[in-house]
């Protein structure tokens, strides 16, 4: 208890004196701080005192600048006698402790005994075990002194490495107050440095973790085949990129004279380069590919007006010039009836009908219009040895030519050497894919009841061998042709393409600008619209729908207008009531009329004797309708296909055309969002004001009674 007593004051006493010592050091320290910011503030004023002028310095000082500067002084003085006071106290506090310590050291010395060798003596009596002869009380004394003595040369030692310290800060402070002088002459050049520095930082070994600066975010490429990835670019400005039908290698004489006879010079872009590659597959002849290999299968992909008609019924028919048995040699697949029966002047059957006029080429049109039996007795015939073909081209619709495969008796595709498909991502989305799986067992099926050679039969290609090239086969060569052919490589699978060629129009354009650098458009285009299409879109309640329809026709005086409904029940609607309402020459054009109707149709459209034609989608692939100058949406499409079918029904073959859309306000942003996703970015808006359509709404309500009678009727008479 003794030793815990002793150890417990004296700490005490050494915190007192240490504290003591720490403010009387703080005091020192701040006056000196004070002092030294004084003087750089005089000495600020004195270098801004000649650039001032006359001013008052702030201190006192008048124009002459004595009086400030004696008030100045007298204030330094006496801060400088008051710190001297402060320092003159420290060190008689130190003299007296150090005086003290002496004596204390003189007093050990008296005893002519050390601390250490007490301790030892200390120790060496808690090793041994001998009785101790002192009393507890001398004992007691004894540890006092000790730690007396002990502590008093801590204080020692640690008073003089304060002095120490003091004395350094000292120095140092005088060496800092010498160099502030120097450092204030250097101000400018520091800060320069410190503007070049931080302009060019310097390179940091450290790595930020987890930063928070926005940087680009690269999107995913997909990857694509090598077909896809790299396809032959071609031209998308038709009228500045026209090729004279002379300068296309490898026409026939024979067909340039007939198309210069249906007034056609020049031809496409895609014209030009599909062409030129069909010819080349089929340079050795329609039996065997270039080199005895396997022809590739071609893709196309161009808006539609582009000519991808022409682009291979004039490569087939010339292959098929020097043929001397009729037999099936070329298949043309088409998605809708409407589009294979449909007799225009750029339709497929008719332009095959144009350029195979006396060659004694036979094409033969299957779309289920005609009966079974007739279409039979079209195909084949009946002989003592056998049945013969009686087609080289077959233009047909999927679901009849199934059924003729199946079901007509001698009606071969073993010798096909083409099959196109056109609209090929129609077939591919309507479920065709069966039809093609058909067409080509078809084509490769072994015909053990016939007597023809079984050395020229053929069988599905496989890999190159001695034996597989020891005797030729008539290749199957494919070719698609879409306006919207998919991107999709697991869907282009699914046809079975040989080592396909791309020639597509869907590219990003490079623009020069005026200091030479180029710059990327239309980077995420999807599809291609034709060039001179002005694309707008009204946006619309579902009742001002028809206004708008009959505000165009009559008030914006609008000729020779495709319009297009999602139903035939629309259309059909569509059609009774512009027609109650009067003022416009309209029809309609759908699956409800007979075919012969429809072709009438048509041809007053085209003459010009109908301003409108309401239809469906039928009309919306693949059939080109002349003269069409406003296409209407008058139900926004589901499907950016359907969109680009539609609007692509004008400005067609490089003219000019504009195309509206009706679009109900619930529907603009999911409309506008799939023509974003398309990369179909320069539509624009075209509202209409509700007054502009009040001249129209008496008579449109009149309209309205008069269709409401006439649905009653028509449904009065199917129930009869």
């Amino acid at each position: 208890m003794a030793l815990f007593c002793i150890h417990r004051y004296a700490g005490e006493e050494e915190q007192q004196e240490e504290e003591e010592e720490a403010e009387d050091r703080a005091r020192v320290l701040l006056e000196r701080l004070r002092q030294q910011a004084k003087a750089r503030q005089l000495k600020k004023q004195r270098e801004a005192q000649p650039e001032g002028g006359e001013g008052e310095i702030p201190g006192g000082a008048g124009p002459g600048g004595e009086p400030g500067e004696g008030r100045g002084k007298r204030k330094r003085e006496g801060e400088e006698q008051s710190c001297a006071q402060g320092q003159e106290k420290l060190k008689k506090k130190q003299r007296s402790r150090s005086s003290s310590e002496e004596r204390a050291d003189t007093e050990e010395a008296a005893d002519g005994s050390t601390p250490l060798k007490k301790k030892k003596k200390t120790e060496n009596r808690r090793k041994s075990k001998v009785p101790q002869e002192r009393t507890e009380a001398d004992s007691e004394e004894d540890i006092k002194r000790q730690e007396n003595r002990s502590n008093l040369k801590n204080k020692s030692s640690k008073r003089k490495k304060r002095d120490e310290e003091t004395e350094g800060a000292e120095t140092r402070n005088k060496e800092n107050s010498e160099r502030a002088e120097g450092n204030e002459s250097t101000k400018e050049e520091l800060s320069l440095a410190a503007s070049a520095e931080e302009a060019n930082p310097p390179p940091s070994s450290l790595v930020v973790l987890a930063d928070y600066d926005r940087r680009p975010v690269q999107k995913v490429q997909p990857f694509l085949p090598q077909w896809l990835a790299q396809p032959k670019l071609v031209q998308k400005r038709i009228k500045d990129n026209l090729v004279p039908i002379r300068d296309v290698p490898g026409i026939h004489p024979r067909l340039l004279k007939k198309l210069q006879m249906n007034g056609i010079e020049s031809f496409f872009p895609v014209q030009a380069e599909v062409i030129p590659a069909v010819l080349q597959s089929a340079s050795n002849g329609y039996l065997m590919g270039q080199g005895g290999y396997r022809p590739k299968d071609i893709c196309v992909s161009a808006p539609t007006g582009s000519g991808k008609t022409l682009s291979f019924v004039i490569p087939i028919v010339q292959v098929l010039l020097d043929r001397v048995v009729c037999q099936v040699r070329a298949l043309v697949v088409l998605p809708t009836k409407e589009l294979a029966q449909q007799p225009i002047s750029l339709q497929v059957s008719k332009v095959f009908n144009i350029y195979t006029d006396g060659t004694g080429l036979k094409v033969v049109l299957i779309t289920g219009q005609k009966s079974f039996a007739k279409e039979q007795e079209m195909l084949v015939q009946k002989k003592v040895t056998g049945y013969c073909s009686l087609a080289d081209i077959i233009v047909a619709t999927p679901g009849r030519l199934t059924d003729h495969i199946s079901q007509t008796p001698g009606f071969s595709l073993t010798e096909l050497r083409f099959l196109i498909v056109d609209e090929a991502d129609r077939m591919i989305d309507d479920m065709h894919q069966n039809c093609l799986n058909q067409i080509v067992k078809a084509a490769f099926q072994i015909e053990n009841d016939s007597g023809s050679n079984m050395l020229f039969q053929r069988t599905k290609p496989g890999p190159l061998t001695a034996a597989s090239s020891c005797y030729p086969h008539i290749p199957l060569q494919k070719l698609l042709f879409s306006a919207t052919l998919t991107q999709d490589p697991e869907k282009l699978q699914q046809l079975d393409l040989f080592q396909p060629r791309l020639f597509t129009s869907v590219y990003s354009e490079k623009k020069t600008l005026g200091d030479g650098t180029e710059t990327e458009q239309e980077t995420n285009k999807k599809y291609t619209l034709p060039e001179g299409l002005s694309q707008c879109y009204v946006p619309c309640d579902l009742n001002s729908k028809p206004l708008l329809l009959l505000h165009f026709m009559l008030t914006m005086k609008f000729t020779r207008v495709l319009c297009f409904t999602n139903s035939r029940e629309a259309s059909h609607r569509l059609f009774l009531l512009v027609q109650a309402f009067g003022g416009v020459t309209v029809a309609e054009f759908s699956s409800r009329l007979p075919p012969n109707e429809r072709q009438r149709t048509m041809k007053e459209f085209e003459q010009g004797k109908i301003q409108l034609l309401i239809s469906t989608d039928a009309t919306a692939r693949g059939i080109d309708v002349k003269g069409v100058n406003y296409v209407i949406n008058y139900d926004a499409p589901q499907f950016i296909r359907t969109y680009v079918h539609r609007v692509g029904r004008t400005a067609r073959a490089g003219k000019v055309g504009v195309a509206f859309s009706l679009v109900l306000r619930i529907q603009e942003r999911r409309f506008l969002r799939m023509l974003k996703d398309a990369g179909i970015q320069d539509i624009k808006k075209h509202p209409v004001k509700g007054n502009s359509l009040k001249p129209l709404v008496q008579q449109y309500e009149e309209a309205l009674r008069r269709l409401e009678k006439t649905v009653k009727n028509e449904r009065a008479q199917k129930r009869a």
